[in-house]
């Protein structure tokens, strides 16, 4: 795999600091794939990640969103007393973690037919949204109105 050096890019930007971190982890995580999941966009500020979570219940899983992360982690309780021939269904502990950006916030998480469904929408603040600035002229101090979304 390649790595690449951020290092031009901190010389010339300001405030992108949580960028490159996630791309510098990025590079050097070893990626497990267990539980499988899907991250869908199902409008201009919604999305939705869907976690496969076969043989876990409710009482099981635990999901956490703490500032810009959302955790999704799963333990089995050791009240399993079946003796398996064979064990194809995985039912071991999990953490996935997925970073979240900016005004993302959960919305809803539900269980429904072995799917975990996290529902997440992005809401901007008014006072981060564009806003048009009128150009005075020769008196400083010109007014700034509120740009139509």
């Amino acid at each position: 795999m390649r790595t690449y050096d951020f290092t031009p890019l901190w010389r010339s930007s300001i405030g992108f600091d949580r960028l490159f971190d996630l791309l510098d982890e990025t590079q050097h995580r070893s990626e497990d794939n267990y539980p499988p999941y899907n991250i869908e966009r199902l409008g201009e500020d919604r999305y939705q990640i869907s976690v496969a979570l076969a043989g876990f219940n409710q009482d099981e899983i635990s999901v956490t969103a703490e500032q810009n992360v959302l955790t999704v982690e799963g333990r089995k309780g050791d009240k399993d007393q079946h003796e398996y021939l064979y064990r194809g269904i995985s039912a071991r502990p999990f953490k996935r973690q997925f970073n979240l950006a900016d005004y993302v916030q959960v919305k809803s998480a539900m269980v429904e037919n072995g799917l975990l469904r996290i529902e997440l929408l992005r809401e901007i603040p008014e006072a981060m949204k564009p806003r048009r600035i009128a150009i005075g002229s020769g008196a400083p101090g010109g007014q700034i109105t509120q740009k139509a979304a």
